[in-house]
């Protein structure tokens, strides 16, 4: 295929990212099918970063990631590297310095968690990083997609609107309207809902043992006395409930043949 056709492919994949595996993993599959332009699509993706709205650059933070992960356990570790290189530009692009991206700081922090756990990237890069979002942070309701500001707010006029968050500089900081607002709703509804999802997976055993049986094995406490007087009452109170309901058998068989 043409490189200019490869890459133009690509940015569609990139541009219609969401939360769904699914389109992340098209996306990331078509970047290894093509590895050999990996400097080439590893640029498309810094280009989407810094065009793109919000909500893209938060779902291709995300894929960053999820392609991370493709490419380690296909041992094509171009695209790690790359992204080590440039995870500062990437970070500056989807959570800018000018507070515009604050509702995207959060996503930034997860994926560079993320990133760390899976020893992507270095602790220290992450720390240093993270330094610098502490300042990006300061306005989370700025473009109306986080939660609301906690504490005492400043109302004006009869209406009780709220004022609307200004720059440093005086200026106003964009806002998003309601379809984008509505999207990056459903967006991260979908993702906690896959997290939820994620947290009882068990990861099965090298050795093909029953990880999960393991897993419980390792939690449970000691057998106790404690344990052993409960299952005694636990054991009277089943004897009691047959006894009590033997009893009420009994009322209506004999009512019936009455």
């Amino acid at each position: 295929m043409d490189p200019f056709e490869v890459r133009v492919r690509f940015t569609q994949h990139l541009q219609h990212l969401n939360a769904s595996v699914t389109s992340a993993n098209k996306a990331a599959q078509y970047a290894l099918r093509y590895r050999d332009m990996d400097e080439d699509l590893h640029s498309c993706i810094l280009e989407q970063l810094e065009r793109n709205s919000m909500n893209n650059r938060a779902n291709i933070m995300y894929f960053i990631e999820h392609l991370c992960d493709m490419a380690a356990r296909e041992n094509h570790h171009d695209y790690v590297r790359m992204m080590q290189r440039d995870i500062l530009r990437v970070v500056d692009a989807v959570a800018p310095e000018d507070g515009s991206g604050a509702a995207n700081v959060k996503v930034v922090r997860k994926v560079l968690q993320g990133l760390q756990s899976k020893s992507f990237l270095l602790a220290q890069t992450v720390s240093e990083i993270e330094e610098c979002l502490k300042e990006r942070d300061t306005l989370p309701d700025a473009i109306g997609l986080s939660s609301p500001i906690t504490g005492d707010v400043e109302m004006t006029g009869t209406g009780g609107a709220r004022d609307t968050p200004k720059k440093p500089n005086g200026a106003s900081y964009p806002r998003l309207d309601k379809k984008q607002i509505e999207q990056r709703i459903e967006e991260d509804r979908e993702r906690h809902k896959r997290l939820r999802e994620n947290i009882w997976a068990v990861q099965q055993g090298a050795g093909g043992g029953d990880a999960e049986f393991e897993k419980l094995w390792e939690e449970t406490s000691e057998l106790g006395e404690d344990d052993f007087i409960l299952y005694h009452e636990e054991a009277e109170e089943r004897a009691e409930a047959a006894r009590e309901w033997a009893e009420e058998y009994r009322g209506k068989t004999v009512g019936t043949e009455a």
